[in-house]
């Protein structure tokens, strides 16, 4: 049932907050490695597995966040991610070894991977269906900016401060959070408990997707398929993942409900969110790392050349909101945005070591732009058609697609 008033509003700044702990995270810790290697007596392989374990579990939850909120209630289940979040990243600033930060930063990703989806359902049942283009616009706000803002704010607790801050200032960013939560925010009305649980598909999806996470972010370090491991992983990624969409297909209660793909809409959507997730993350990591190891840019310097791009996705996200509501076709206003993105990577192939500061700006203020016109017109075309019930799986499915 939609909210109105002040009650609507607050539960958007909530769900937004929440998601913000988790999409600046994916982010602000990159620039921070090298300290963190330096002081915890770490080599370049044992650091690469903080990033690693955070990104497993991230995936491995994402598709399972519709079924547990319906499982668990949505309150409860987002409350309880908002605990799981911030306790693992008090434990992760005070880690004394790499395999700790690793471990904690696992639980970290479990909790944080479930806000994402779980918060834009939220979202969507808390605003009346002709307003979800402006509540979608808002909560691309920190789709889009919270990993341009994320090296930025690693930055600089890098520079000034010491590594442990970066996870430190989830802290009461997380409580706040948590009140707001559990003060506002209800049990939706379309919510269900399943009657079994799926623990093959949970086994599974566990296996398939931890497995491909793994290949993709272990792959290069390890040359490929010339480890035996890579290979066996691999292959069971393929066939585990066989086996989950059949047997998800087939049963009753499925923990990843995949008939909703039949959904065209949707399915489209998934597609090109997944070619917008590639564009956006893909160039929010390359950047920095170009920036810094190729051009020699400070961790801070580089964080405050995304500040304008991030600036002018904040401002047109609203505006793009607006265009929504009159009207104005989806289809075209993702048109534009491909047209802008791709201007963006065409602009940024002539990059060179010589390259300064000043040629960076345009480009990044274009990208910037061009995810507005992407994120909230693909989203809306992916979700629009969905029945409320079917929210908490459509947001999960589309979550997925950008991770």
């Amino acid at each position: 049932m939609a909210a109105s008033g002040f009650q609507k509003w607050i539960i958007t700044l909530t769900v937004i907050l929440a998601s913000l702990l988790e999409l600046i995270d994916t982010t602000v810790v990159n620039v921070s490695l090298p300290q963190i290697m330096g002081n915890l007596g770490a080599t370049l392989e044992d650091v690469g597995w903080v990033i690693t374990s955070y990104s497993i579990a991230n995936v491995v939850i994402l598709p399972m966040s519709g079924w547990l909120a319906n499982r668990f209630g949505r309150r409860s289940y987002f409350a309880f991610s908002i605990v799981l979040f911030t306790v693992a990243s008090f434990f992760c600033g005070n880690a004394h070894t790499i395999w700790e930060l690793v471990v904690f930063r696992f639980f970290q990703g479990i909790g944080g991977g479930a806000l994402l989806g779980t918060a834009q359902a939220i979202l969507l049942e808390t605003w009346p269906k002709e307003q979800h283009g402006m509540a979608q616009a808002l909560f691309g706000l920190g789709v889009v900016v919270g990993p341009t803002v994320g090296p930025t704010l690693g930055g600089y607790i890098t520079d000034h401060w010491t590594w442990p801050w970066v996870f430190f200032v989830n802290l009461p960013l997380g409580v706040i959070a948590l009140l707001l939560t559990l003060q506002y925010i209800k049990d939706g009305v379309h919510s269900n408990n399943p009657s079994s649980v799926d623990w093959l598909g949970i086994f599974l999806l566990i296996v398939a997707v931890g497995s491909l996470q793994f290949v993709l972010e272990r792959g290069e370090s390890e040359d490929w398929f010339e480890t035996n491991y890579i290979t066996v992983l691999s292959i069971l990624a393929v066939v585990s993942g066989v086996i989950f969409i059949w047997h998800e297909l087939r049963t009753e209660s499925p923990v990843v409900n995949l008939r909703i793909l039949k959904n065209r809409s949707l399915f489209l959507g998934m597609f090109t969110t997944f070619v917008l997730g590639f564009g956006l993350y893909g160039s929010v990591f390359v950047f920095p790392i170009f920036c810094q190891n190729l051009l020699g840019f400070s961790a801070q310097q580089t964080g405050m050349l995304l500040i304008p791009g991030g600036l002018s996705t904040i401002f047109m996200m609203p505006i793009v909101g607006k265009m929504l509501q009159r009207k104005v076709s989806p289809q075209i206003m993702a048109t534009f945005g491909f047209s802008l993105f791709f201007l963006f990577t065409y602009t940024m192939s002539s990059s060179n070591l010589n390259s300064g500061e000043s040629d960076f700006y345009l480009p990044l203020i274009l990208r910037g732009i061009g995810m507005s016109f992407l994120f909230v017109p693909l989203t809306m075309l992916a979700l629009g058609s969905l029945a409320p019930k079917d929210f908490h799986q459509g947001t999960g499915q589309i979550g997925r697609a950008h991770v």
